[in-house]
């Protein structure tokens, strides 16, 4: 796309549409200066008649209208013109409405040209027939008013040259004469090929036909049909028998065109699935279910037990403990069972460059667009985000096929300069990677990893060029950090562009949308003359007294600008700071949404998140190794991950609210062992079924012909399929569900994507601008069925919740070297803060519509997927019961009190019993999953810290928010930071999540000195009961370990464990030498006369 380099700004409500950075002469121009006269209601260009004149809808005052608004006005509005008030007529290809006069010299209702009526057309032909009408107004081209083509235009151009059209009174050229059938044309239908009937009376010309070979029989009763139907056969057969591969032409009998055809079968290696599941071995598996299994009894068993037994002198204490326990034991359920089903899955990188990059051909591989969101660089550094778009660019892929989008939601000036100069060194990095093949394509991270450079290089110049490339890597880096110097002090009077335009974003919450083409366009080429990806800056327009929606808004707009521009089939989704760390992580993604066998019913593929920058020990559990590769990987043996809100690829007709392709059940079978009464009654409700599912069809079908549409099922060997998007009949309806841009509503009907070779930038651009506007999506379903769903700050877990419920299913893809990479807050307080943001769009989710609960039954959904989504909005909640729970401990030893009975041998049995199987069921997860004992361990420690903290308070704020709508937050406050590789970890910022935890920490260990020291006062009797009570309360110290150990902070010369028991040790010892003081005797002091008179 050309754009002159230049920045689009532009606003649709306020007809605002600007060039930026322009030469002297054409600055700024207006809608009025590029395009002519424009309508006074939504400022698009008014079309050119065929006649060479402008559109006038009105033949009063010619108030200048496009034909788009008047036939709104017509269709919706008061029929009348908004100047003069005279009632608008009907003219030449308008669809007529109630109240129009009957005329002669104007086209009659049953030719004329309607924008609902698209029922003969496939979705593809309904889109370009909406594009051409959009892009091509005011070219005087057009045959048709409209600039909609006709039933007879779009027959003009075959459907599939490799089928022969056996349509209704033409002949196919590729028959010979001799060949014809005679097919009697219907009195009704769609009818692509009109034709006038001949007179009854007149007897019809008859055409050769073998005397032996029945209509009836073979269908539509064409001798070429069953030659070829016969020969397609033979090539089948012939196909099993033989396979032939590239290359080898000596023997064989396949022409060479036939090596192309679709029904080869997969037997040749380019032809083989492009992935397949590997189900974890049994001898793994089976063990870890029958674990599950005995787990469930013994829980069973256990509440029995503590239900029959209550403590009388404590029952408080029990009962709040049983209730804890219980919900504890739903929590585990609804977590522990979706793992049942875990699989892994392998690619095959070179079967699907075997299918779809073959040599000498342009390559066949799906464009995809990426997304990148950013909203404050001085939040997320602008050279983090300039790492991630330069790892995008240098993907391994066709260039063609990839183009990245930068949202800047924050509309920041350094941003777009930082944007600017990593577009500049792209042209330089992109070549040296795909040159020396290097991983990983981001330049920090590549320069920064302690390995061996050199290993596999061969290339004679590769060090040379690594320390050229090095060098001018850095002096990136010094430009990118001037730009951040220089906008720490923003001037009085706001930004200045170079030619001195007011940067259009000066006000973050009110600016125009903004669209800068950086890469991609004509002439701008890397250094050794290759083309690049295209690179594009998206700003959305802002506006006060407008809902925006976070990251969800800005992801929605993206989605229309891409499908404007480039309307690639499928989107890749990262956030700023994670960086593609696997160049073929799209070649991955692929395998699986490219699979001509399984592909079609996935919406997503998502990739596990993997961090740089994490302590060995990872005290806080920042990789989350547990959820990645245990949770998600069960998971995905029932319906697939859900979306975590990056590293994902996106179907984008998935986006879109479609459902997800059906598979044709094959039909009933019949016998005629029993009496036909037997078989109608039997078969009456099926039969009517049957009936509408057919007129269901029949309404929804849209292809171009029924004969085209049989010749296509006996030739490739395939079902007819059937998807939602077939039941938008009308533009009208289309345009109430994505919004008033044809352009766009047009793209959302084009399944393999693409935009209309004819259509200038110009109106691309003008079309982008308009679906970026701020009111765009009011009045529409943007956020509720279509795009990422509103209602939560997590609008990942609903989104990916939609698209399940609509029946569609995810893949978890796991490469051997991670996708990608990001950066993960370290440090105990900013490690809270994402938790609890996390928890917060959890809670928000449980108080919504689409809370999986009670949303989404009779779709798509299956039951045990259901069972995750429950318990990932559930579990916030957990925080009370667990709270109280850990709380119980410090209360029994403050006490005397406990929880439990005296035990019994069954008793003991069953605690045994319960305590095995949940070491054994975490132990058969780490076997299976390839995870640690050090991983899962932190794991569960931090379940704890973050239930105790952050789940509360998120609670309390979701609470806050949906009921009396009032939102809360947290600060967070430095206190001291260190130097040194994992400063960060170190670094102390007090926040008010700390409390909660600290304060069960001081309560369990005074409990424990308290009951020490109780237990030593009363003697040998009162240890035994002490046991189960410390117990209980040295395993919730343990879990808050990390958190105290951050607490505290780094101590350079004793190490925090010493220190703690130390505190403990010397509290119990103190104690100790109070209790046995020798100096005083048990009984007191004893005063007897010692005999000596001391006078």
């Amino acid at each position: 796309m050309n754009t002159g380099g230049r920045l689009i700004a532009g606003s649709h409500n306020r007809n605002e549409f600007v060039l930026i950075n322009a030469d002297e002469n054409a600055r700024i121009k207006s809608v009025q200066e590029l395009s002519g006269q424009v309508c006074h209601i939504c400022g698009d260009e008014i079309e050119i008649t065929v006649d060479g004149e402008p559109f006038v809808a009105c033949n009063e005052c010619a108030f200048p209208v496009c034909r788009p608004c008047y036939e709104y006005e017509r269709r919706e509005g008061n029929q009348a013109c908004p100047q003069c008030k005279t009632r608008y007529k009907r003219l030449k290809g308008s669809p007529r409405v109630e109240g129009d006069e009957e005329e002669d010299d104007i086209d009659d209702l049953e030719h004329e040209f309607d924008y609902g009526n698209f029922d003969g057309l496939s979705p593809e032909q309904v889109a370009e027939a909406m594009l051409s009408s959009r892009m091509n107004t005011g070219r005087a081209s057009h045959s048709n008013i409209s600039g909609i083509p006709t039933h007879g235009e779009l027959d003009s151009s075959p459907l599939n040259s490799k089928i022969p059209l056996l349509t209704y009174g033409e002949e196919d050229t590729e028959i010979s004469s001799n060949r014809h059938a005679l097919i009697v044309p219907p009195s009704h239908g769609n009818r692509f090929h009109p034709i006038s009937f001949p007179d009854p009376s007149i007897p019809s010309q008859p055409r050769p036909m073998v005397p032996k070979k029945d209509i009836a029989v073979y269908g539509y009763g064409s001798v070429a049909w069953k030659d070829r139907m016969e020969d397609w056969k033979k090539r089948q057969n012939d196909k099993l028998q033989v396979v032939k591969h590239e290359g080898g032409h000596d023997n064989g009998n396949f022409e060479g065109d036939e090596l192309d055809d679709p029904d080869l079968p997969m037997m040749d290696e380019g032809r083989q699935p492009l992935s397949r599941k590997l189900p974890i071995p049994s001898s793994k598996i089976n063990p870890y279910r029958m674990i599950i299994i005995l787990r469930l009894v013994v829980v069973g068993l256990f509440f029995h037990y503590r239900i029959l037994h209550p403590v009388n002198d404590a029952y408080g204490l029990w009962l709040t403990s049983v209730i804890c326990e219980i919900w504890f034991a739903v929590s585990w359920i609804l977590d522990q069972f979706p793992k049942w089903y875990p699989i892994e899955r392998e690619t095959y990188l070179d079967r699907l460059s075997l299918r779809y990059e073959k040599e000498g051909k342009p390559s066949e591989l799906a464009s995809v667009d990426v997304f990148v969101s950013t909203v404050d660089p001085m939040k997320e550094p602008p050279l983090i985000t300039a790492n991630t778009v330069l790892s995008i660019l240098a993907v391994d892929y066709p260039v063609d096929k990839v183009a990245c989008y930068v949202s800047d939601d924050g509309a920041a000036m350094l941003t777009f300069e930082a944007l600017s100069e990593t577009s500049e060194f792209a042209r330089k990095w992109v070549p040296f990677c795909k040159k020396f093949n290097i991983e990983p394509r981001a330049p920090e991270w590549y320069f920064s990893q302690k390995m061996d450079y050199l290993k596999n290089k061969v290339h004679p110049a590769f060090v040379r060029e690594r320390r050229a490339m090095k060098r001018e890597y850095e002096e990136f880096k010094v430009k990118i950090n001037g730009l951040v110097a220089t906008a720490q002090k923003v001037p009085e009077d706001g930004w200045t562009m170079q030619d001195g335009t007011p940067w259009p974003g000066n006000n973050v919450r009110d600016h125009p949308g903004m669209i800068q083409v950086f890469l991609g366009q004509s002439g701008v080429r890397d250094v050794e003359g290759n083309e690049l990806p295209r690179l594009v800056y998206v700003s959305r327009e802002k506006r006060p007294g407008f809902e925006h929606h976070k990251k969800a808004g800005a992801m929605n707009a993206l989605m229309r600008v891409t499908a404007v521009l480039s309307n690639a089939p499928y989107l890749l989704n990262v956030d700023c700071d994670h960086y593609i760390n696997n160049s073929r992580a799209l070649r991955e993604a692929m395998c699986f949404l490219m699979d001509p066998t399984s592909g079609k019913k996935v919406c997503y593929v998502q990739f596990p998140q993997r961090f740089d920058g994490i302590d060995r020990h990872d005290r806080y559990s920042n990789r989350n190794v547990v959820f990645f590769d245990i949770n998600m990987k069960g998971l995905d043996g029932l319906q697939g991950p859900i979306y975590v809100g990056t590293g994902c690829v996106f179907r984008r007709q998935a986006l879109y609210g479609y459902d997800a392709p059906v598979k044709k059940r094959p039909p009933g079978k019949t016998c005629n062992c029993w009496p036909k009464w037997c078989c109608l009654f039997c078969g009456s409700r099926k039969n009517k079924k049957s009936k509408q599912k057919k007129e269901k069809k029949k309404s929804k079908n849209r292809e171009a012909s029924k004969q085209i549409h049989a010749l296509e099922n006996i030739e490739e060997g395939i079902e007819e399929s059937t998807s939602e998007k077939s039941s938008e009949t009308s533009q009208m309806k289309l345009e109430k569900k994505f919004g008033q841009s044809p352009v766009f509503v047009a793209s959302t009907l084009l399944e393999n994507g693409g935009v209309p070779r004819d259509a200038s930038p110009a109106s691309l651009l003008r079309e982008a601008i308009q679906v970026i506007s701020c009111g765009y999506e009011d009045k529409t379903e943007w956020g509720k069925e279509v795009g990422w769903i509103y209602g939560s700050v997590t609008e990942d877990i609903l989104t990916g919740f939609k698209m399940h419920c609509h029946g569609w299913r995810s893949v978890y893809c796991i490469p051997k070297r991670p996708a990608f990479k990001g950066s993960a807050p370290i440090n105990l307080s900013d490690r809270l803060h994402q938790v609890l943001r996390w928890a917060l769009g959890s809670v928000e989710i449980f108080f919504s519509r689409h809370c999986p609960i009670w949303y989404g039954y009779g779709g798509g959904l299956k039951w045990l997927e259901r069972f995750s989504y429950i318990n990932s909005v559930v579990y916030p909640w957990t925080s009370i019961p667990l709270l109280v729970y850990c709380t119980l401990p410090a209360i029994c030893l403050l006490t005397g009190k406990f929880i439990v009975p005296e035990i019994s041998n069954y008793a003991s049995i069953v605690f045994m019993a319960l305590f095995i199987s949940i070491a054994a069921t975490g132990i058969l997860e780490m076997q299976w999953g390839g995870v640690g004992i050090d991983d899962w361990w932190r794991n569960e420690q931090f379940w704890v810290i973050g239930g105790a903290s952050a789940h509360l308070f998120a609670l309390f704020q979701g609470l806050l928010k949906v009921l009396a709508g009032v939102s809360t937050n947290f600060t967070v406050t430095s206190k001291a930071a260190d130097d040194g590789e994992f400063s960060e970890l170190y670094l102390f910022k007090w926040t008010s999540l700390l409390i909660p935890p600290t304060t069960l920490l001081i309560m369990n260990i005074v409990g424990v000195v308290v009951g020490v020291s109780d237990a030593i006062n009363n003697g040998y009797d009162s240890w035994g009961p002490l046991f189960g009570r410390l117990f209980f309360a040295l395993w919730v110290i343990i879990h808050l370990y990390p958190f105290l150990k951050g607490l505290l902070g780094k101590q350079d010369r004793m190490p925090t464990i010493i220190l703690v028991w130390s505190i403990l040790l010397a509290s119990i010892l103190t104690l100790l030498w109070v209790r046995i003081n020798p100096f005083v005797s048990k009984g007191g002091p004893v005063l007897e006369l010692c005999g000596l008179n001391c006078d």
